[in-house]
């Protein structure tokens, strides 16, 4: 089985309008359709700071656990900070991976306020004051991601037949991006998940992998490793834009597997969100791509998807980190 298709996203984003970018559109068109993964290179994103992103990671992932677990991810409503090995759970399983959640910095919604529970995923982010560099690098690479993935959404908005500025008021000016430094141990863990089989729930994700392997895809039912691509992020749809596309594209199944070596997995997880308030009802397609849609893979595993970003978000969470629902969504889940 082959791997990932290559997509060189550079004449997108040098000029959207000319036939080289209309060439990309064509591709990543097929790519999300046939396989909803892709290796996307050309993205212009700085090797430099990417190295120094992974440098900071490792700093903090070697802080005594101790003072990891200072930054420990039930203190947060917003699902910002740190997870320890085996306290996120996939499919009922157990995660055999530690992570730093983080987002942009916002502001939580204030004592007492009335509105949707989802509100309460906004807020700051925990850092490391033993790794001071940590936090100025991941915002730095936050941003920089948002202008890569809001030209990545206009090249799916093209492919889709729609107007190319479709998606911009989900992600303009608010947006709602989430980000995981992520660790998988090497070594003996006695458990090959690294992360277990998962849809993503929102409309993109992009990773970028360390040259350690674990990724798997599922492509035409079979289990696919996908080797780390120097220079390149792996992309791949969530269900919020398989609803959206009512299944024409399709959000892929995929997992982590644990390292099967002494050395350390570390990858950097950006879930491109929208913003909370987003809904994504199916989009008025053309015919000669509505007629290829799949609705009946809309609804993955019987699992509903909520067209409103923030509640889809937000059911996912609380399923994965019930510590945090137990502290701070008590209203919202049941004893």
């Amino acid at each position: 089985m082959e791997g990932l298709p290559v997509l060189d996203v550079a004449p997108f984003l040098a000029d959207p309008s000319s036939a080289d970018a209309q060439t990309f559109v064509e591709a990543i068109r097929s790519a999300c359709h046939e396989v909803g993964f892709a290796h996307i290179v050309g993205h212009g994103i700085d090797p430099d700071l990417e190295a120094d992103l992974f440098e900071q990671s490792r700093q903090f992932l070697d802080l005594p656990l101790a003072e990891r677990q200072k930054l420990a991810l039930a203190n947060s409503a917003a699902f910002r900070g740190y997870t320890s090995v085996g306290d996120e759970r996939t499919g009922g399983g157990a995660d055999w991976r530690d992570q730093l959640d983080f987002g942009p910095e916002q502001d939580p919604p204030p004592p007492g306020r009335l509105g949707p529970a989802w509100l309460r995923l906004r807020g700051p982010n925990q850092w490391p004051d033993a790794v001071p560099g940590l936090a100025p690098v991941a915002l730095e690479w936050l941003d920089n991601m948002l202008d890569l993935g809001i030209h990545i959404l206009r090249a799916l908005a093209i492919a889709l037949g729609q107007p190319i500025d479709t998606f911009d008021s989900a992600f303009i000016p608010t947006h709602d991006l989430h980000a995981k430094i992520i660790r998988y141990p090497g070594g003996d863990s006695g458990t090959e998940q690294g992360v277990g089989l998962h849809h993503d729930s929102g409309l993109l994700t992009f990773i970028l992998q360390s040259d350690v392997a674990g990724l798997e895809v599922r492509i035409n039912d079979e289990m696919v490793p996908i080797e780390p691509l120097p220079g390149a992020y792996v992309m791949n749809l969530g269900a919020m834009m398989q609803a959206a596309t009512n299944g024409y594209f399709t959000a892929t199944p995929h997992r982590v597997i644990s390292p099967r070596g002494n050395e350390d997995r570390v990858s950097i997880a950006l879930f491109f969100n929208p913003a909370f308030e987003s809904t994504f009802a199916p989009l008025n397609l053309p015919e000669e791509i509505a007629g290829k849609a799949r609705p009946d893979d809309v609804d993955l595993k019987g699992d509903p998807i909520h067209r409103l970003f923030g509640e889809n978000n937000l059911k996912v969470r609380l399923r994965s980190h019930p510590d945090v629902a137990a502290r701070h969504y008590s209203d919202v889940v049941a004893p």
